[in-house]
């Protein structure tokens, strides 16, 4: 358990984004909260309105923990009394002699306004700072684009005598497209935008609340679009840039392709993570980067109005309907058999991936995938599409037993796509120096495939059709064996090593056994 002890008040024009890229951009690259529970106590959080709490929340996956906690408050029971769930408020507090494994001591008053250049929430700095070395840092993603994607994207081009113009803004989602958020923006954009603004209120409950008290009303007389609750520009979908356009989001994430890039039709986008109140800032300077001072508008009692969910929403607790036919249409399919761990196993690695982390989003990317949710076979042709194209054919052509193998896989979202895919397309195994997270890490075992670790992977490069003989495989999880022998042949070559197989718990020892999670019910 980590502390993460809230001392001050943000100050004017700092808004939840900004304090959740400050505490990303200070644990992520030294992994000190990694597979951890963040627990948010401390006498700053009695300065947080709920939606501010709920905008930080919702961002600390990208800081690799495992899950966070917040102590619970009268701000907590009043938010639950307007959701119509006043006996669920318990009061959460540490206890007088609650001890921590460590602890992350965080000052609200010392967040500036802040901004995540492409292509993670990590890379991030305070707006001051970047635009003080716009020129020197914007190469830095230009380097980072060109070798990834292979061709020149030119983004310094966009810095006007030194200041970065923007091609286009979003607010939205669960982390940007909250009441408070919302409302920010309307108080600080004073013009129509100087270019295409989206915003994305989080539910139809909080549309309805934030119609009633015209903020929406008067971000549309603006020319600002208002759209449905949609986590699209989160992951791709949805107020894609134009290509080479820059694009300024209060969003969770920002990964490669995220924003609608096709490298391999010479389309490159770039999104850059900010507080709503930023980019409203921006919006009002002429598109010029802007970071906000203004400080938030008094914060209303929240307001819940469920009619939308009442008026469309089967609720089946208590109200069972059996005699209900389930409809399948022509798009859903069902699962292929997930057969048992056998006894001994050969892997032939399908994909080779040696970037310094791999994430779920190149193991199986968003945006053009989310219509195939329901069919896990069309879901799986587009495994590491944008990452490398030969994957999926080299497993059709393998059939069961295929692996991949990575440095350190799993960053990102906690989607268990990322390892169902490989799974239908018949892996059985990753062979990791390390998993990025444990969520991903966890996703393998639910699937019955193998999370290997091998610490050869710090010098050795197994390539695309090696293969690892893993004899007596099933007995060595029955038995909880953490070291399995196995034999690595590469270009001819064999030779003995061993892979680890670290902490598995009993159930995930069961899981894996049964082939998947699916096969234990």
């Amino acid at each position: 358990m980590t502390a993460v002890y809230l001392t001050g008040s943000p100050r004017p024009g700092v808004g939840p984004q900004d304090v959740a890229l400050a505490l990303i951009g200070a644990v992520f690259a030294n992994g000190f909260v990694k597979n951890r529970i963040l627990e948010f106590i401390g006498p700053g959080i009695a300065s947080l309105p709920m939606d501010y709490r709920s905008g930080i929340d919702v961002m600390t996956t990208e800081t690799t923990c495992l899950s966070s906690v917040w102590a619970a408050d009268g701000t907590v029971r009043l938010a639950l009394a307007a959701l119509g769930r006043p006996n669920d408020y318990a009061e959460l507090a540490p206890d007088e002699n609650a001890g921590y494994d460590r602890a992350v001591l965080f000052d609200l008053s010392a967040v500036e306004p802040m901004i995540a250049l492409p292509f993670h929430p990590s890379n991030v700095y305070p707006i001051r700072t970047f635009t003080e070395n716009a020129a020197e840092l914007l190469r830095g993603v230009e380097k980072e684009a060109e070798a990834l994607w292979g061709f020149p994207v030119g983004l310094t081009k966009k810095l006007i005598d030194g200041r970065l113009k923007v091609d286009q803004g979003v607010v939205a989602g669960c982390a940007g497209g909250l009441a408070q958020n919302l409302r920010a923006v309307r108080k600080n954009l004073k013009n129509p935008p100087a270019f295409p603004f989206s915003v994305y209120p989080a539910s139809q409950p909080m549309m309805i609340e934030l119609t009633r008290d015209g903020t929406l009303t008067g971000l549309m007389s603006l020319g600002v679009s208002v759209r449905s609750a949609f986590c699209g520009p989160c992951f791709g979908a949805g107020d894609v840039p134009c290509s080479g356009g820059f694009s300024i989001r209060h969003t969770t994430r920002n990964f490669v392709n995220r924003e609608g890039s096709k490298p391999g039709e010479g389309q490159s986008a770039f999104v850059a993570l900010m507080d709503a109140r930023s980019i409203a800032a921006t919006a009002g300077n002429g598109g010029f980067l802007t970071a906000a001072s203004d400080s938030d508008p008094e914060v209303p009692p929240l307001a819940f109005d469920d009619a939308p969910y009442r008026a469309k929403v089967y609720t089946g607790v208590g109200n069972p309907k059996p005699e209900t036919e389930l409809v399948k249409g022509p798009g859903i399919a069902d699962w292929p058999e997930m057969v048992p761990l056998p006894e001994d196993l050969t892997l032939t690695v399908a994909s080779a991936l040696y970037d310094a982390v791999t994430t779920t989003d190149e193991l199986i990317p968003s945006g053009e995938t989310s219509s195939y949710r329901s069919n896990p076979l069309k879901l799986a042709s587009f495994t590491l599409s944008r990452r490398d194209p030969g994957y999926v054919e080299r497993c059709r052509k393998l059939g069961y037993g295929s692996a991949i193998v990575a440095l350190r896989p799993g960053d990102g979202s906690a989607r268990e796509q990322a390892a169902s895919c490989q799974r239908v397309l018949g892996g059985i195994a990753n062979i990791a120096l390390a998993y990025a997270t444990k969520r991903y890490r966890s996703n393998l075992i639910n699937w019955g495939m193998l999370p290997f670790e091998w610490r050869g992977l710090e010098t050795e490069r197994p390539a695309i059709g090696d293969t690892f003989a893993v004899p007596g495989i099933r007995r060595a999880v029955e038995e909880g064996l953490e070291e399995v022998p196995a034999v690595w042949t590469h270009a001819g070559v064999s030779r003995s090593i061993t892979l680890d197989l670290p902490q598995l718990t009993e159930d995930e020892r069961r899981t894996i056994l049964a082939g998947c999670l699916m096969n234990l019910r």
